[in-house]
């Protein structure tokens, strides 16, 4: 993959050499710091001829501009000043980096005219930068149409960002980019081919996050059946890769504090099983395990991050496949939680392998609260398409916090209803419920279905099928996966958890 950019900060000074890209506000006024970079002043008339307002993440440039040696001058539009928030900052610092092309050095000039910008805003635009320039590219063998070679590793572009105070910027960057980290990682995994990442390598991808000292413990096929989770093994069953659940554990808070817990479904390849996806659009699928993906990111970041709380995470890893020995429309299995749910839709699985990780880690943890991400449906990509996640809750409180994150980050959450009167679509004569309520309200009786298992602890459900993968290009995200989940998440715990 394009190797990350190496990010440093320093004061505010005219640049020697390289790309040098300046932050205008709407009305396009450039501070001092901007202006010291154009001693030609060709901006105003690059602003004019391009017709460029200021407009946030907008951006022009001149090529060689006169005055100076620089290869490329290129303004990025910042918006309203009184309005810029974390989103903005992030989205210039993505547009920063996007105006860069393929630039090898690279100085951004983070003044804006009649506002100021903090450590924290600045290092945002750090953040903005790294989110951007992912690109998954490893399996590519040839970098462009005409067949020129990839360049060579190490290669990787150096941004050095100025500002008013660099070493408070590099100390705000420094917890800012273990976050990034996260969300390059929940990424990664999600991008990566199925035929590469199998329940066992996805386990082992999560077991590597003891080197930041997060306790992981694997469970193989053997001990989930010992501690009844038959909900999740007949999923697993119809595939000759074996499951895994990983529990990863990281403990920076005091010792007898309730953790929180997140849990993530991780089916790492979806055809749907007996009741067999259609053909067009099953590469998708591979993405069906976004929800564990974006746990392992969360972990991995709250850890680097050395998060004052102790929380768990929780993955179940299975693929969905039509062999001999899968499981069966019609066939009646028994959960660890000792309830009995018959199988309708062997492509309603990811409820199937939650419904045995909910009920384990609220017996095993006791937790303040649980949060399970799960690309569950297709029907919430109807209701709320690529903009919002569904956020399906027992509990306000814990609604509302999500909420509020999400406002913040940017990773937006709606909330659907929920109610006795959609159980009534799950219940079924044979069984003390069916996997599969029908078309009609899809989304919300799959969040009924899991709330069964949760015990009456605080339990939110995020439905990511429209925002973790397929993802809509933006300011901080070229990639097929986005990472959704972990910056709202780690923000949610920020917030109201850490003491």
């Amino acid at each position: 993959m394009t190797d990350k950019p190496i990010v440093a900060f320093a004061k505010f000074a005219a640049p020697k050499k390289g790309s040098v890209i300046v932050l205008a506000p709407e009305g396009g006024k450039l501070g001092e710091a901007a202006r010291a970079c154009d001693p030609a002043d060709i901006l105003p008339k690059v602003f004019a001829a391009a017709d460029f307002s200021g407009k946030l993440a907008a951006s022009v440039e001149a090529l060689a501009p006169q005055g100076t040696d620089y290869d490329r001058l290129a303004a990025v539009g910042a918006g309203k000043a009184d309005a810029l928030d974390e989103q903005a900052w992030l989205k210039i610092g993505g547009a920063a980096s996007a105006a860069a092309r393929n630039a090898t050095e690279v100085t951004v000039v983070a003044e804006v005219a009649d506002a100021e910008a903090s450590a924290s805003d600045v290092a945002l635009i750090a953040l903005g930068v790294v989110l951007r320039s992912y690109t998954f590219d490893k399996y590519k063998t040839r970098k462009d149409e005409n067949g020129a070679p990839k360049p060579a590793a190490g290669k990787a572009v150096k941004f050095t960002i100025q500002c008013a105070d660099p070493a408070a910027a590099k100390k705000a960057f420094a917890e800012a980019a273990s976050v990034g980290d996260g969300v390059l990682l929940a990424r990664d995994l999600v991008n990566e081919p199925p035929n590469v990442l199998g329940p066992v390598e996805f386990a082992a991808r999560a077991k590597e996050l003891e080197e930041l000292g997060v306790k992981v413990d694997i469970l193989t096929e053997k001990e989930m059946k010992k501690l009844g989770m038959r909900a999740l093994l007949g999923v697993a069953q119809g595939s000759v890769r074996p499951p895994r659940m990983a529990v990863m554990r990281w403990n920076g808070g005091k010792a007898k504090q309730k953790p929180v817990a997140f849990i993530g479904k991780g089916v790492v390849f979806d055809t749907g099983g007996i009741s067999i996806k259609p053909a067009a659009g099953m590469e998708d699928m591979k993405g069906d395990m976004a929800g564990a993906a974006t746990v392992v990111g969360l972990m991995h970041a709250l850890a680097a991050r050395k998060a004052k709380v102790n929380a768990v995470g929780i993955i179940g890893l299975v693929e969905n496949m039509p062999d001999g020995n899968a499981q069966r429309p019609g066939d009646i299995v028994t959960s660890m939680s000792g309830q009995t749910i018959e199988i309708i839709n062997t492509d309603a699985e990811g409820r199937l392998v939650l419904a045995d990780l909910l009920w384990y880690c609220n017996e095993e943890f006791k937790p303040q609260f649980m949060v399970n991400l799960a690309t569950l449906t297709g029907a919430i990509l109807v209701a709320l398409g690529n903009s919002h996640a569904g956020l399906f809750s027992n509990d306000d409180a814990l609604a509302e916090r999500l909420t509020a994150a999400g406002t913040v980050t940017g990773e937006k959450v709606w909330r659907m209803p929920m109610g006795k009167e959609y159980d009534k679509l799950i219940d079924t004569k044979n069984a003390d419920m069916k996997n599969t309520g029908g078309r009609h309200a899809g989304s919300i009786t799959a969040a009924q279905f899991l709330k069964r298992f949760v015990d009456g602890t605080p339990w939110a459900h995020l439905d990511v099928a429209g925002t973790a993968m397929a993802s809509p290009s933006s300011e901080i995200n070229q990639s097929w996966a986005s990472g959704y989940g972990v910056r709202l998440l780690d923000r949610l715990v920020a917030d109201h958890y850490e003491r």
